[in-house]
Order: structure tokens, then C-alpha cells, then sequence
């Protein structure tokens, strides 16, 4: 029962579909499923490693000193984002064009900077989340979250980019609609 509730609750109160962070991207990623499994990897590297980095700057920032969270998680997101890139360089320098768009996508995202926000806030709210391995658990949940919610809009994309769809709908503002409400069906499910 534990696992079942854990599973709704990944999928109910996931920052993507609940909150609509890192929309956009997902419609990008959306169009191709090599551009799906190379945002949503570094997305949820970036979610994981994120939380990692939030709770080292919430657990050493002074309570009187909150307000520069913004700028710090922003540099942190910064080292993050020059050191991936300059690690893919090292690594895979014939691949690095193709890989570098993926994380130029995703370091910045709302995705991103939201699940750092929605953390820290909630780990100030309950102190019991305020430890390495909350953090961390929930970085991962909102990455294998935007996996999920891409996974759903890019089941739907075709047919909602399909000429059957009147021209001034389709596209974007199908996908909105649709992403609404495909929220709403998985928020019912909390």
C-alpha cells in the first residue's frame, strides 16, 4: 500500500503537471523521442544534483540571509551547467554538439529552479525534510516526474499537431489544454 501511495503521490503532486514548471521545454522535447530522452536524462540530472546543491546552501545560509537564495541556487545551477558541459566536452567531444542542446534546455529551466524553490520551502515548513536524503529523494521524484509528464504530452503530440485539429488550435495551445487537463485527471488521483 506504501508503494501505491508513494506512486500517487509522484504522479499527483508532480511540480510539471500541478505547478506547470518547464512547460515549454517538454513541448520541445515533445516533438522527438531523441529529443524526449535527452532532455528528460538531463533534466532530472539537473533536478537531482540541484537538491543536492540546495540543501548544502539551505543548511549553511543564515535564516537572515534567506532572500539571496535566488543567487545562490542560480550559481550553483551555474557551476553545474559549465561543469556538464565542460565534462561532455572531455568525454564525448564528437558528441558534444548534439548533447550540449540538451543541456543548454535544461540547466535553467523553471523545471529545474522550481523543484530547488519547492524543497527549500517545503523543508522550512516540515524540518523533518530538512536532511540530504529528502532533498535528494525529491530532486530524483521531479526528474522521473518530467520523464513521466513527457512521456504523457508525447503520446498526444501527433495527434494534436494532426491537420484534423482546426489550424489556430494546433500546436501550442491544444497541448495547454490538454496538459490541463491531463493535470487535473492526475491531481484527482491524490
Amino acid at each position: 500500500m506504501h508503494l501505491v501511495n508513494d506512486l500517487i503521490v509522484f504522479l499527483a503532486a508532480n511540480l510539471i503537471l500541478s505547478q506547470a514548471l518547464g512547460i515549454s521545454t517538454m513541448f520541445i522535447a515533445a516533438g522527438s523521442r531523441r529529443n524526449l530522452v535527452g532532455t528528460a536524462c538531463c533534466i532530472m540530472v539537473f533536478t537531482t544534483v540541484g537538491t543536492m546543491a540546495a540543501y548544502l546552501i539551505d543548511s549553511a545560509l543564515p535564516s537572515r540571509l534567506s532572500d539571496l537564495r535566488l543567487l545562490f541556487y542560480t550559481l550553483a545551477i551555474g557551476v553545474m551547467y559549465i561543469g556538464s558541459l565542460g565534462a561532455v566536452y572531455s568525454i564525448k567531444r564528437l558528441d558534444f554538439a548534439v548533447i550540449r542542446k540538451y543541456i543548454h534546455l535544461s540547466a535553467f529551466n523553471c523545471a529545474v529552479m522550481g523543484t530547488l524553490f519547492t524543497i527549500s520551502n517545503k523543508a522550512r515548513s516540515d524540518s523533518s525534510l530538512m536532511n540530504f536524503a529528502e532533498y535528494l529523494k525529491f530532486g530524483f521524484e521531479a526528474g522521473l516526474g518530467f520523464i513521466t509528464a513527457a512521456l504523457i504530452l508525447t503520446a498526444a503530440y501527433r495527434k494534436l499537431n494532426s491537420s484534423k485539429v482546426p489550424a489556430s488550435f494546433r500546436g501550442f495551445p491544444a497541448m495547454l489544454v490538454y496538459t490541463g487537463i491531463i493535470s487535473m485527471a492526475v491531481y484527482s488521483l491524490k
